[in-house]
């Protein structure tokens, strides 16, 4: 998840307005009390507050019921879940929140956009360090995904939710009627091996395209799927801010660009406030998404039950990771020894396994992925559709490229603002690039 994620990607949204209005209410990650942290409740029971974006899978509505499932283990827990769409907005609430020492949940989500600047020196002295936490291993998790969260001197300020192995969804009814192939093994053939072709194929389909279903969902989202492929993406090998450097961002824009220049997108900004993005799935907007493991959680509950059985999943034409988050413990939280403990029991094999199977995020524990509950995992949405063989497939694939901590706000500035520039308004895409440069230079000071 999430993006942001998950986040966003689930790293997503753009941080220049989000600030305004932070000091109007903290609901965002906390409700609008002053010092919301998990306390007591009349029954005597220890309330732990999570604070999340997006879908992380672990509620007791629609995901895997882990709430459910460790309040019976440990009677004297109540668990409480705040959770928003808008993960830049939560990010920069959370930082606020963090500064202040107030207001925080006992456990706090972290899309991997922002993990390098929260095991930063500002940040990270604010997060418990988890290796020295009870009842808190990090020896199954990925080694890259450790390292993520790890601090210069061995800390480690977050534990690994999942990760984001990339793959396309789409509509196999509007692939049939613009004359496209249905099957994933074929469909996956038209692209392999380059973006670009995937962006050839969208003009094929736009030939016939059904009326009102454009090619793909967001020329942002193909943006973040690009990047997301590309060794070299915001940052240099030691973490320093390069993006005007990047091949990958030279190489992201440019498909983006074309996509939206082209007509190819429903002009859709992914996890919008409005709802609009999410509206598309039901009213069949568009006939392809850019589709980490997460996503497929998304498309199941915002599709709904009409278009069930439409959905497929192919290959990516490039093995990517988009996405991917961990949970902390602040320091500032009432019960940092019970929030580690449930920050423990929630990112376990065992857990992970149990949310993939339900809600399609990909684990970050090795034993988790080799698991037979993922490896032969389906979702009944997806009809018979082999989503664990294909998503394990996928994470095999996966080098993650270096991160900086200042990844996360760079990537909203290109999507939500240049990109959307060129595919809402028409502007010319060298102009929009200028003016993310300029924003970047305003708003980030290095």
């Amino acid at each position: 998840m999430r993006t942001s994620s998950r986040i966003r990607g689930r790293g997503r949204r753009t941080a220049i307005a989000a600030v305004a209005g932070l000091a109007t209410c903290a609901a965002l990650i906390t409700g609008c009390s002053a010092d919301s942290g998990g306390g007591a409740g009349g029954d005597g029971k220890i309330e732990l507050r999570i604070g999340t974006f997006g879908s992380f899978g672990y509620d007791n509505k629609t995901g895997a019921k882990l709430y459910a499932e460790y309040e019976k283990l440990n009677p004297d827990i109540k668990i409480v879940e705040n959770n928003v769409s808008d993960g830049q907005k939560y990010w920069d609430t959370l930082k606020l929140r963090l500064s202040q020492g107030s207001g925080l949940s006992d456990i706090q989500a972290i899309e991997v956009g922002y993990i390098a600047e929260a095991t930063s020196p500002t940040l990270a002295g604010k997060f418990l360090d988890l290796t020295s936490a009870e009842g808190v291993s990090t020896a199954n998790f990925l080694d890259w995904k450790v390292k993520q969260a790890s601090t210069p001197d061995g800390k480690v300020v977050g534990l690994g939710t999942d990760i984001g192995p990339m793959a396309i969804c789409y509509r196999k009814d509007l692939f049939e009627k613009a004359g496209l192939p249905t099957d994933r093994d074929e469909v996956a053939k038209l692209w392999e091996g380059d973006w670009s072709k995937f962006v050839e194929q969208g003009k094929e389909y736009q030939k016939n395209a059904p009326k009102g279903a454009a090619f793909h969902d967001s020329a942002s989202g193909l943006f973040n799927a690009v990047i997301s492929s590309e060794p070299e993406q915001y940052s240099n090998s030691r973490g320093q801010l390069d993006y005007e450097n990047s091949s990958g961002v030279k190489k992201a824009w440019e498909i983006a660009s074309e996509a939206a220049e082209s007509g190819l997108t429903a002009k859709l900004r992914q996890f919008d406030e409005k709802g609009t993005w999410n509206a598309g799935f039901k009213n069949s907007k568009f006939a392809t998404v850019a589709c980490p493991s997460w996503m497929t959680n998304i498309i199941k509950d915002q599709a709904g039950p009409d278009n069930q059985g439409k959905w497929d999943i192919a290959a990516a034409p490039v093995p990517a990771n988009w996405g991917g988050s961990f949970l902390s413990v602040p320091k500032a939280g009432k019960h940092t020894k019970e929030a580690a403990k449930l920050a423990a029991w929630l990112t376990a094999p065992e857990q992970q396994a149990k949310v993939f199977a339900k809600a399609g995020l990909m684990p970050s524990t090795t034993d988790a992925i080799a698991s037979p509950e993922v490896q032969n995992a389906k979702i009944d949405y997806f009809g018979d559709t082999p989503i664990g063989e294909i998503y394990s497939a996928a994470a095999e694939n996966v080098e993650p490229a270096p991160i900086g901590r200042y990844d996360g706000q760079v990537k909203t500035f290109i999507t939500d603002n240049g990109i959307l520039d060129i595919e809402q308004r028409g502007t010319d895409p060298d102009k929009a690039w200028e003016n993310v440069q300029n924003l970047i230079d305003e708003k980030i000071d290095q």
